[in-house]
Parts: C-alpha cells; structure tokens; sequence
C-alpha cells in the first residue's frame, strides 16, 4: 500500500511540476504576444495532463483571464492601449464569448478538435503571408 502511495504522490507532484511550467510558457507567450497562451494551454492540459478536450478549452479561458489582466495592466500602465478600439472590440469579444461557451456545451469533441485546429493552422499561414 505504501509504494502505490508513494507512486501517487509523485506523479501528483509531476503534475504539479508540468502544470506550473505550462503556466510559466502561457504567461510569457500571452505576455509578449497579446495572445496565444490558449495554443500552448488545451494541446498540453490534452497530452501531458489527460485534461478532457471540452475541459481543456474552458479551464484554458479560465487560465488566461487572469493572464490576460496582468499583462492589461502592465501595457495600461505603459500606455500601450488604444481606448477606442479596446471599447469596440470588447462588446463584441463579450458577446462571442457567451455565444463560444454555449457552443462549446453542444459541439462534440471531434469537431471541437477540427475547429481549433483549422485555426490554429489558418494563422499559422496568415502569419507568414
């Protein structure tokens, strides 16, 4: 019984380990990129922490809103931020957001896997164009 623990404990401990080196890689992406912490977030929560793939997607936007604020008030603070369009942009980013997350109750994981895929390859090449 104690060696299963002991297997227990240090494969939580691995989890733990992984778990804080993807938050590091998504903060710093997220940080100097504006965005792009969610790329790094559902593969990783997928593959290396057996994360559902519907479970991924939500704990990834719960992961980067705080993010998302932290670098906000460091370029707010810089006077980075253009208030016009971050007003326009928002009740749009609001909007689809509630329309995402009902979408994403109803979708079923196959396509939820296509769909972040064809995107995460649209912008791929959209980058390099």
């Amino acid at each position: 019984y104690a060696h299963r623990r002991k297997e227990r404990e240090i494969s939580m401990d691995s989890e733990k380990i992984k778990s804080g080196i993807l938050g590091i890689a998504s903060g710093v992406v997220n940080g100097l990129l504006g965005s792009g912490g969610g790329t790094i977030l559902v593969p990783f929560m997928q593959k290396s922490l057996g994360v559902e793939q519907h479970k991924a997607h939500a704990t990834t936007v719960a992961v980067v809103a705080p993010l998302c604020l932290v670098s906000a008030f460091f370029y707010i603070g810089h006077q980075a931020v253009d208030w016009g369009v971050l007003l326009a942009v928002s009740v749009g980013g609001v909007i689809g957001g509630v329309i995402g997350a009902k979408l994403l109750q109803k979708i079923s994981g196959r396509w939820l896997h296509w769909i972040f895929g064809g995107l995460m390859l649209a912008s791929a090449v959209r980058m390099f164009l």
